[in-house]
């Protein structure tokens, strides 16, 4: 049995939210937040399957030169009908933050977009929509749009102890290396290989870099395949639930600063899938903590885990570029998705800025069965701070 294993861990309370107060979450749904797993559902190593098969698994060579295989650009019709949801959200009284499926209908548009979500789901997890007009609707249309199509894949979750439910990714001056404290997408430094607190996150380009700046995934299925041949002992070590995750102070009261937990999961019942749930930078931040020995330094064999995933997706990853108006939705369940260092153009052109989205799929709506006591919230995951309301700002701030 895996090390992980033979320890007794307290186990997460099993709680479903209460009703929510729609004068602080419009919507009526609270984000359920960043929990440990569920100890006693997790799997030793010798349960997990030696291969995956399926279209979750998929090679760069597959799509490189195929893009009619994971690229749409909307027609005329589309774009007219989004901008007519949009027109009347704009002229009702509702916050952003009460935007959703119900008040944002897309008659003819949803039934693509039902397709594109089971895709995400349990398909190659990903696409790249094209043509989405940014310039001329304005940020703030655009933000209006962009959130009711995110409503058509899953319930939009918070990103921050902000509760920005629209967040933006933007150099704003952060320090890179402050990782205790610093989230790296308000930076312009490298993202490695990562996925969200979410199940679906979307990125919208509002304004490119000046260079850099550029998107790699990978199937985190494919990846898995790789490490069982070539390193079976990497991947033993990234399923066992020995890592902990730091939380970056985004906690609310009575919650502890980390989370110790796994890389790789197998989702609950009979016959579960792999789920992955990785962040280098959370990993790699926690000195503050090891250095009093309240947790335990990682280990070399860790430390090697860590260095040999990132290596292994960046040796199979499909590398894109994101224009103007490109939209990219991407799996966090089985899809890894990282981002090359960027230089932005000198004032007053824009600095590079994509608005981003976190979408939760419950378990009744087709989600995955994760190994967490939130697992059939509508708004499981993300991050939330005690009942910080949610936001969305419409730039970054």
């Amino acid at each position: 049995m895996a090390p992980g294993l033979t320890e007794s861990y307290p186990e997460a309370p099993h709680h479903f939210q209460k009703a929510v107060s729609k004068a602080i979450f419009p919507d009526g749904i609270k984000t359920s937040g960043q929990h440990p797993p569920l100890y006693n559902d997790l799997r030793p190593f010798e349960d997990f399957p030696k291969s995956i098969n399926g279209p979750t698994v998929w090679k760069s060579e597959d799509y490189r030169t195929a893009p009619e295989k994971w690229v749409h650009r909307f027609t005329e019709e589309e774009i007219l009908e989004m901008s007519e949801a949009a027109n009347s959200f704009l002229s009702s009284s509702i916050p952003l933050t009460g935007i959703s499926k119900a008040n944002f209908k897309l008659p003819h548009l949803s039934t693509f977009l039902e397709s594109i979500r089971s895709d995400l789901l349990n398909g190659k997890g990903f696409v790249l929509f094209k043509g989405f007009p940014v310039e001329e609707w304005g940020n703030h249309k655009s933000a209006v749009a962009y959130m009711g199509l995110g409503t058509h894949f899953g319930y939009f979750v918070s990103q921050n102890g902000r509760g920005h439910v629209l967040g933006h990714v933007k150099d704003v001056g952060d320090d890179p290396k402050q990782i205790d404290t610093v989230r790296i997408y308000r930076t312009n430094a490298r993202q490695f290989f990562h996925q969200d607190d979410s199940d679906i996150v979307g990125l919208l380009c509002i304004a490119r870099a000046l260079k850099g700046g550029e998107s790699d995934i990978v199937s985190s299925h494919h990846v898995y395949n790789v490490l069982s041949e070539e390193r079976p002992d990497v991947l033993k070590t990234l399923t066992e639930p020995i890592w902990y995750f730091d939380r970056k102070g985004e906690v609310s009261e009575g919650e502890e600063p980390y989370i110790k937990a796994a890389i790789f999961y197998l989702e609950k019942g009979g016959n579960g899938r792999v789920y992955s749930k990785w962040d280098p930078y959370y990993v790699r931040s926690l000195t503050r903590f090891s250095d009093q020995g309240t947790i335990p330094p990682l280990s070399p064999a860790q430390l090697e885990a860590a260095d040999v995933l990132e290596a292994t997706c960046k040796r199979l990853a499909l590398h894109m570029i994101l224009e103007i108006g490109d939209i990219q939705f991407l799996s966090n369940e089985h899809v890894f998705h990282a981002r090359t260092e960027y230089t932005d153009h000198a004032p007053p052109a824009p600095r590079r800025h994509l608005m981003r989205l976190w979408l939760a799929t419950p378990e009744d709506e087709g989600g995955w069965k994760l190994p967490f006591h939130d697992s059939a919230e509508k708004k499981r995951g993300g991050i939330q701070v005690d009942d910080r309301p949610p936001v969305a700002p419409l730039d970054a701030e």
